[in-house]
């Protein structure tokens, strides 16, 4: 499950590559991934996922516990 956020599912996109003289080459667009630990109060733990910058965005904001009950809803969580 390589280059996939944990949380929100994001995977690599595909496009293209346009020269100047408008040539097209496939490319591939991948998201902005970073593993990141996190402590679970509620079951006094750590976990390390792989989330996506917008993901970390939306734990800052909701808090981890909030977020992984709504991607284990959504059957993107595996840790």
């Amino acid at each position: 499950m390589a280059r996939v956020c944990q949380i929100t599912g994001k995977r690599p996109r595909v496009g293209n590559n346009v020269s100047h003289a408008n040539n097209k080459t496939k490319r591939r667009f991948l998201p902005n991934l970073h593993k990141k630990r996190f402590y679970i109060p509620e079951e006094d733990k750590w976990i390390t996922l792989k989330v996506s910058t917008t993901a970390l965005r939306t734990i800052n904001k909701n808090g981890i516990s909030a977020v992984l009950k709504k991607a284990k809803e959504q059957g993107n969580v595996l840790y």
